[in-house]
């Protein structure tokens, strides 16, 4: 059932892995994808968010009209990449498609971008009745969400419900809890002064934020919560008495509560510190996006269940530790959850996607405008 044309979407992907579109770059990719769907009859409107970030391209928000009495959707896919991720080679094996080995593959999302050029074709190919099909082809998702974050909500129409296309696993996961994520920005004050002549004088900061950081608890809080410390940065001399560091940090948890915990537990750690060293720190805590939970009972779930049983496969729910453009167009009040299309080992150079999920992640594309009719 809801067959697609394999050959097509295996050069299409193969097409489309090739453009360079590392984060804040995607501008080849966009006018690839805005070409290819204004000549299948779709609307498409870049928005400024690539102008708001610093980047060359917005996102794209792509209109397929259809019957106005059925459910408004929205599929969203990612154009960038991560790196390395540039003058990507694949290789095409017989059961899948890998890169040469120097470089990402870039199925994180190109599988799912190339599965909604085949979803379109497929809708016009066949003659599929289908309600209005809203693409959001992001650009940043994998450096913050920039793309979502700061897209244009404006010139999105009202949207039903939502599903992103972008979660590893076999096909017929849904990713129905996700967490949201706070970063936490810190400079911890000292003192400058010569460390042979008299550090006595000075105050270290690089020892204030030291003895902060070994007060938390970090990585695996409990099965719900991680916090982390990024990167940590300071001093410029061994001679010198270090009266600054920066550090970036986060907090994720399924839980707002559990999440704020946890950034205020980073934050006292700091402040405590600080004081201690008769010091100040300066701290910023940003909430970078917002959790993502469904009850398998919603009708966004039960939407993408009826979808992939049609395709013979047993649909599951599961929880992810990271998030995505989802978890953003939920705190928007789109009802969305994210799908898993079958790409193995991301962001990393033995990145590969299976010719069978490639495949199927189309079909179920397809299936999805069907199942809300």
């Amino acid at each position: 059932m809801y067959q697609v044309n394999r050959e097509r979407l295996i050069q299409t992907f193969l097409e489309l892995v090739q453009i360079n579109s590392l984060s804040r770059d995607e501008r080849n990719m966009a006018d690839r994808l805005t070409r290819e769907l204004q000549e299948l009859g779709v609307e498409v409107v870049e928005d400024t968010a690539g102008e708001k970030v610093g980047g060359n391209a917005g996102n794209l928000i792509c209109t397929l009209k259809g019957d106005a009495s059925k459910p408004t959707i929205l599929f969203t896919c990612h154009m960038d990449t991560v790196a390395p991720g540039l003058n990507i080679k694949p290789q095409l094996l017989e059961d899948r498609i890998t890169s040469d080995g120097t470089t990402i593959l870039g199925a994180d999302d190109k599988a799912g971008v190339s599965g909604i050029l085949e979803m379109v074709r497929t809708l016009k190919e066949q003659n599929l009745q289908h309600g209005t099909i809203v693409l959001f082809l992001t650009m940043g998702e994998e450096t913050g969400l920039l793309g979502s974050r700061h897209a244009d909500w404006e010139k999105l129409p009202k949207i039903d419900m939502g599903f992103a296309f972008d979660s590893n696993g076999p096909i017929g996961k849904v990713v129905t809890q996700a967490p949201a994520q706070e970063r936490i920005e810190v400079t911890m004050h000292g003192k400058l002064a010569h460390a042979g002549v008299n550090p006595e004088a000075g105050i270290n900061a690089i020892n204030a934020a030291s003895l902060a950081i070994s007060r938390m608890k970090l990585g695996r809080i409990n099965e719900r919560t991680t916090a982390n410390i990024g990167n940590f940065h300071g001093g410029d001399a061994t001679n010198v008495v270090c009266d600054k560091v920066t550090i970036a940090a986060e907090s994720r948890s399924l839980v707002l509560e559990e999440l704020e915990a946890q950034t205020q537990h980073m934050v006292d750690a700091f402040q405590a510190a600080a004081a201690e060293y008769n010091t100040t720190c300066d701290v910023t805590v940003q909430r970078m996006y917002s959790n993502l939970n469904h009850d398998v009972e919603s009708e966004v779930v039960q939407t993408a269940f009826k979808a992939v049983r049609s395709l013979g496969f047993e649909p599951s729910t599961m929880a992810s530790g990271g998030g995505s453009d989802a978890n953003v167009l939920n705190g928007m009040g789109i009802p969305t959850v994210n799908l898993a299309i079958g790409y193995e080992k991301i962001h990393t150079v033995s990145e590969f996607i299976r010719l069978n999920d490639l495949e199927n992640g189309a079909r179920l594309l397809v299936a999805m405008t069907q199942a809300v009719l």
